[in-house]
């Protein structure tokens, strides 16, 4: 909980495109070049602290992105189920979530509440993420926001109801989305990244943060 800093490491853009995909707002180049740069760093320094591991589905399964988070707690998938967890699994305290990405969150979304998590994904040569629903927060009246960092990713955007029909769109760094009103329960997910489509990160990838209210 808490208010945002008041200080500013970045410029918000003064006009950017936004695109809809069933209700999902997709701001593109929110962040320029050097704001990604600089995030990258901060992103690099937070997995020192709390690196990313590979978390199994509740049936056993590895998942094909690998996860690290920061803020009061972090989202944990394991066989006992999807939950929030105040620990690593490593057992560490999850580190704060850095203010540049705070000062992203008050941005964009406009609100003193700050986030209580920041998933980090990192999705390598072959990873995706299935249709889901974020489901696991107390109060879905607040939005989930999310950053796009690396190679481009195919996004798909289904319905509140129903995962199809669904709308999709390229992702690219600096890309920020979206989850709010009613699309804030949307099912969404990624079919695939363009490995190797940016230069941001050394060996190519994608990194997204996903900031969520959790209680």
């Amino acid at each position: 909980m808490g208010t945002i800093a008041a200080s500013r490491e970045w410029e918000a853009p003064a006009m950017v495109e936004t695109v809809v995909l069933n209700g999902v707002r997709v701001l593109r180049g929110w962040l320029d070049a050097p704001a990604q740069a600089r995030l990258v760093d901060r992103l690099r320094a937070l997995a020192r602290v709390a690196p990313f591991v590979t978390q199994v589905t509740p049936g056993g399964r590895p998942m094909s992105v690998r996860m690290t988070a920061a803020g009061r707690l972090g989202w944990v998938s394991d066989r006992s189920g999807y939950h929030y967890a105040a620990r690593h699994p490593s057992g560490a305290a999850w580190p704060p979530i850095p203010a540049q990405v705070m000062e992203i969150w008050n941005e964009v979304t406009g609100l003193a509440r700050a986030p209580d998590c920041c998933l980090v994904n990192w999705y390598g040569e072959g990873a995706r993420m299935g249709l889901h629903q974020d489901r696991d927060e107390a109060d879905f009246s607040w939005p989930v926001l999310s950053v796009s960092l690396g190679d481009e990713a195919l996004f798909r955007v289904g319905g509140v109801d129903a995962p199809r029909p669904s709308r999709s769109l390229w992702l690219r760094s600096g890309d920020v989305a979206l989850l709010e009103g009613p699309a804030r329960l949307a099912w969404h997910g990624v079919d695939r990244i363009r490995f190797g489509s940016s230069s941001l990160l050394p060996g190519g990838g994608r990194i997204n943060l996903t900031l969520r209210v959790v209680e």
